[in-house]
């Protein structure tokens, strides 16, 4: 019935397209204004030019994203060798920038990478929920961001902008096939119509299990019915003022939940899901100098695993043993001032999470909060020196039920964090930049509120919450220097990060535990991107060529204990990752590209004994190849077909993101895409 119903939306959608040929505006593919020069809005929640950031941010544009072999944008911060990635087989990604993770299991507040959806939170940290055929770019900010956007933004943020329509309407229907019985169906229409403007795009794939590198079978490991989609909606009632409506829905009804690959579980499935729809307005005045945006948004993010062979008919859901489900829903409202030379942004960001899980420990929480924020820019001696300063305070609250017959407990708190600044052009290519940014993560509703007693395999024990916990803080200082001239851009940053009020458990009495804010860590390093696009004359045809690459090498990466014990190097960190390729495009309608993602040695725990050990995971590289040719159908060139193929782990290299869980061997796919 499912595939029914997507097979009925593709029809529609191509339908709606007229026939008519959707066209690129100039900005489809460069991320530009009118004077051509890049733009980014994560960094200071406004669009600004990228050279007048002050911060070190990485973008992904469209052109990336289309010819990437990814599926999701798990896949696509792999494949960049973003920061380092824990990545599992069944649709489970999270992403690690500066020494600080995603969290992939529950809400997104228990992470340290913040995930966000068009500016706001997209409600996990799980990336391989996020579908990448509908995404206009993806911004990074490194470093800090909870001064903009609050919790959870310590070490960095992913920010994904979807499409907006433009241009005559169009649309599209394409279909992958590949190795491991994977089957991909993909459609879209965009495009717009007087003030109405709106891009959609749907998905439904499957795969079987798959083989590694070493040619061993990893028993459940595919998945099926993976459903995907994407609804970008606006009307312009008037210049600058737009009221939107954004739906995005990711789902799998069936997935492989396979444990070590040694010690594999050929019955246990997972179902997962995550959905939410935004509405927002955005306007401004006449002579551009006021600006605003409000939203409201409501989402869904939920997970079930389930063991056939021992769940408990009379259990929670027919015999659920284990599931998670946070319902969320949150506002922003913020008014900007801008003339030539200074730009003011002031707002309000309230966030409302309802969290339910069920497993030998059931609860519900709930977290509150109101964040207050000024973010301010100028600009000085004819926009060679920029400024910035922001600042945050937010208020939250927290509650705990343990079941129906307990009393529910909650608890409140705050938390003010900074922003410094500063940009310097030695010229229009050269720009030196330094920043200080302060983050923090609130404490988890348990942490602080719980009351209960647990008695399992290790005994009974009573868990009792700690009121007086602080929120896990981080104060990062960077500089570094950004070079641009005509082809050739480069940035390189040093940065530094003292992280304090780590939160974890301890034995406050015998068979009593607690939490308390302990230890701290010191993190440094430096990150560095180059690329070089140049133009080549092969056979009588010019083609562009753009050789890049990109990487972090840790300096220092060590956790220091107010117990007196020795320091230790941070489990989950590789002390250097890196990515290099080649992008190729002619003006014919070919591209390709070819890269190659490095990951060093980390540091981990072994699970497979009790207590977990530490070991050294060695490092390892992954190569992706595609491919794309794009030819005109008709005389008109109204319609087109571009065949496309691509092959993954291009050497078949056995390797793991996650010790004992291998990911694929090689992969071919190949796919053929049709645009009228």
């Amino acid at each position: 019935m499912r595939k029914k119903r997507f097979l009925a939306f593709l029809a529609a959608a191509l339908l709606a397209t007229g026939g008519a040929r959707a066209e690129e505006s100039p900005e489809s593919s460069h991320i530009a204004n009118h004077d051509g020069k890049e733009i980014v809005v994560t960094a200071s929640r406004i669009e600004e030019l990228k050279k007048d950031v002050t911060t070190s941010i990485t973008v992904i544009t469209r052109e990336e994203i289309e010819t990437s072999p990814a599926e999701d944008l798990g896949e696509l911060l792999a494949e960049k060798s973003i920061g380092h990635i824990q990545k599992y087989p069944g649709a489970l990604t999270s992403v690690g920038i500066r020494g600080f993770r995603s969290d992939t299991h529950g809400n997104d507040l228990r992470g340290k990478i913040l995930i966000l959806l068009d500016g706001r939170r997209a409600g996990t940290g799980n990336l391989a929920k996020l579908m990448t055929d509908n995404v206009e770019r993806i911004e990074i900010i490194r470093g800090p961001g909870s001064v903009q956007f609050g919790s959870a933004a310590i070490g960095g943020v992913v920010n994904v902008i979807t499409r907006k329509g433009d241009g005559k309407p169009g649309g599209f229907i394409e279909q992958e096939m590949g190795s491991y019985g994977f089957r991909k169906t993909i459609a879209g229409v965009s495009g717009r119509i007087g003030g109405f403007d709106y891009s959609v795009t749907g998905s439904l794939a499957s795969m079987d299990d798959y083989e590694t590198g070493d040619d061993e079978k990893y028993f459940n490991s595919g998945y099926d019915d993976d459903i995907r989609g994407s609804v970008n909606l606006g009307y312009e009632f008037a210049p600058g003022n737009r009221i939107g409506v954004t739906y995005t829905h990711f789902e799998i009804d069936r997935s492989g939940n396979p444990g070590d690959i040694d010690e594999n579980d050929r019955d246990d499935y997972k179902e997962t899901r995550n959905r939410s729809v935004d509405f927002s307005y955005t306007g401004k005045t006449g002579d551009d100098r006021l600006f605003w945006m409000a939203r409201y948004f409501v989402g869904e993010d939920m997970d079930a695993w389930y063991d056939p062979a021992s769940s408990d008919p009379s259990g929670w859901d027919d015999g659920l043993p284990f599931r998670k489900k946070t319902d969320q829903q949150g506002a922003q409202a913020q008014v900007s001032y801008a003339d030539k030379s200074f730009t003011v942004t002031a707002g309000l960001d309230w966030l409302n999470y309802d969290l339910e899980q069920n497993d030998y420990t059931p609860l519900e929480s709930s977290y509150e909060d109101m964040g207050y924020f000024v973010l301010a820019k100028g600009l000085f001696f004819e926009e060679q020196l920029v400024f910035t300063v922001g600042l945050r305070y937010d208020d939250y609250d927290v509650s705990y039920d343990r079941d129906e017959t307990s009393a529910e407990t909650s608890e409140s708190s705050d938390s003010f964090v900074k922003s410094f600044g500063i940009a310097y052009h030695l010229s229009d290519n050269v720009k030196l930049r330094a920043s200080y940014g302060e983050g923090f993560q609130v404490p988890e509703a348990q942490a602080l509120a719980a009351d209960y007693v647990v008695t399992d395999w290790l005994g009974t024990k009573r868990y009792v919450g700690n009121p007086d916990l602080d929120p896990e803080s981080s104060y990062t200082v960077d500089g570094g220097i950004e070079v641009t001239i005509d082809g050739f851009a480069s940035s390189l940053t040093l940065f530094t990060t003292e992280y304090e009020d780590f939160i974890e458990q301890y034995e406050i009495a015998p068979d009593e535990i607690s939490w308390r804010n302990q230890d701290r860590a010191t993190v440094t390093g430096i990150e560095g991107e180059l690329s070089y696009l140049f133009p080549v004359t092969l056979a009588g045809s010019q083609f562009f060529m753009e050789p890049y690459t990109s990487g972090t090498y840790m300096l220092d990466y060590v956790s220091h204990f107010d117990d007196g014990s020795p320091d230790e190097d941070i489990r989950y960190l590789p002390e250097w990752n890196l990515v290099t390729g080649l992008r190729v495009r002619d003006t014919g309608g070919f591209s390709g590209t070819f890269n190659v993602a490095f990951f060093g040695e980390t540091l981990v725990q072994d699970w497979s004994s009790w207590p977990a050990r530490d070991v050294v995971k060695g490092s390892f590289c992954v190569a992706n190849l595609s491919l794309a040719k794009k030819f005109p159908l008709g005389q008109a060139g109204a319609a087109s077909m571009t065949v496309k193929g691509g092959v993954e782990n291009l050497f078949d290299r056995d390797y793991e993101y996650v010790r004992g869980y291998a990911m694929p061997g090689r992969r071919f796919s190949l796919g053929l895409r049709l645009e009228i």
